[in-house]
């Protein structure tokens, strides 16, 4: 596919913001999405953000496959990992709990030296369309944070209050300057942290089935009862289009038609569970 370069300005304002009020905060909570566990960690962000304490929030996680494989992955790393659904409120508590113990001895220590008790602050932070607002909105139960399924939408600092002992600081969805890797590319343009406009969909949507036909096989097959997955990504997006119905005047398969309406099912999770990134060797 051709090389996918998405940085708007903002982009570079959210990285000085991040940078600016990391001394605010006793902590981290990267949102990351379960199915690309290692692709939607920004490695700017990791630079910005040194030894600062961290947990790791898989988001959506009823959209992922071998979910617990990454949990005791990111735990032999010495990382705090928690799988949540910030839909449905899935595995909240636990993240909270898991931010109030990292954050304990930060606050302990203040008030030992004088200071009044106060909440644990974290910062919200990771690539666009993860889940970061819907997570705060979660969090504090009221639709705080503007959450809206459209990447880099949230464009400004906003602390939130949690009752439960937890300030946040959301901040701007955040992605790479540049793209090094045309496979991590692909995978944030599938799972939509990448808007759908400055790639093209149809050779997109083609590499992704060729991807499923041969880790998920089963989940394409179930999905879209066809049998021949041995053809190219066109072939198969073709079948699905016959399938489906998405058809012009003429008999023609309508590719454009037939490719956003998989990536939509595909984005939805209603083909398979899948983990899209491999596991560390």
């Amino acid at each position: 596919m051709n090389d996918i370069q998405w940085f708007p300005g903002h982009m570079k304002k959210t990285r000085e913001l991040i940078s600016e009020n990391l001394k605010l905060v006793d902590l981290i909570i990267e949102v990351l999405d379960a199915r690309i566990p290692l692709s939607s960690q920004n490695p700017m962000l990791q630079e910005l953000l040194g030894d600062k304490p961290k947990i790791i929030a898989l988001n959506k996680s009823d959209l992922a496959a071998n979910l617990e494989l990454w949990l005791k992955f990111f735990s032999s790393q010495n990382i705090s990992a928690v799988a949540i659904n910030s839909m449905n409120g899935a595995g909240i508590k636990n993240l909270i709990a898991t931010a109030k113990k990292i954050a304990a001895p930060k606050t302990h220590k203040l008030e030992k030296f004088g200071a009044k008790p106060r909440s644990a602050r974290a910062m919200i932070v990771g690539v666009p369309n993860v889940g970061k607002s819907s997570l705060i909105n979660k969090l504090a139960g009221v639709n705080r944070a503007k959450a809206e399924n459209r990447p880099a939408v949230t464009r400004s600092k906003q602390w939130i209050k949690i009752d439960d002992g937890l300030d946040l600081l959301d901040t701007p969805g955040i992605l790479y300057p540049k793209f090094e890797d045309k496979d991590v590319a692909l995978k944030l343009a599938w799972t939509y942290a990448i808007n759908d406009e400055v790639y093209d969909i149809e050779q997109t949507v083609c590499l992704l089935l060729e991807f499923l036909a041969k880790k998920f096989p089963a989940g394409l097959i179930e999905r879209y009862k066809i049998e021949n997955l041995l053809g190219e990504g066109h072939e198969i997006l073709n079948l699905i289009g016959k399938k489906r119905g998405c058809i012009r005047r003429g008999g023609e398969i309508d590719s454009e038609k037939t490719a956003r309406l998989i990536l939509s099912e595909f984005r939805a999770g209603k083909i398979c569970k899948v983990i899209l990134d491999d596991f560390p060797s």
